[in-house]
């Protein structure tokens, strides 16, 4: 029961590294609705596109590199206690790590914003 905590605890960080490595090395060539941040400002144009899944991958590597640190730690004390202990603290990091994951949607819009107008056009510095 102890590894299925500690390979639960650590999949969501991990996983942000490997798929925000993806998305800024390997951006889906063409806008598609399955694979790459897909919201509706990212979605206006290719170079909105390509800005927004190189910043999030970007920022994805960097909070997953953390997150799976914090994780790791967290995962420490699972040798020390119950397993309905251990999988209650699990599932708090689970709901933690779902949160900070979708956080980053903020910094990616709002670089998008700073970055592009409304139509996707890029603002004049």
């Amino acid at each position: 029961m102890i590894v299925f905590n500690i390979v639960f605890t650590l999949f969501i960080p991990v996983l942000m590294i490997l798929c925000g490595y993806l998305m800024y090395k390997h951006t889906p060539k063409d806008i598609n609705g399955l694979v790459g941040y897909r919201t509706a400002m990212s979605m206006k144009n290719q170079e909105t596109w390509d800005f927004a899944n190189n910043y999030c991958g970007r920022l994805w590597v960097k909070v997953g590199v953390v997150m799976t640190i914090i994780s790791a730690l967290v995962c420490v004390p699972y040798f020390f206690m119950s397993s309905g202990k251990a999988t209650v603290i699990m599932c708090i990091a689970e709901v933690i790590q779902v949160v900070v994951l979708c956080w980053t949607i903020v910094p990616t819009e709002r670089s998008l914003k700073d970055n592009f107008d409304q139509d996707g056009n890029r603002k004049d510095k």
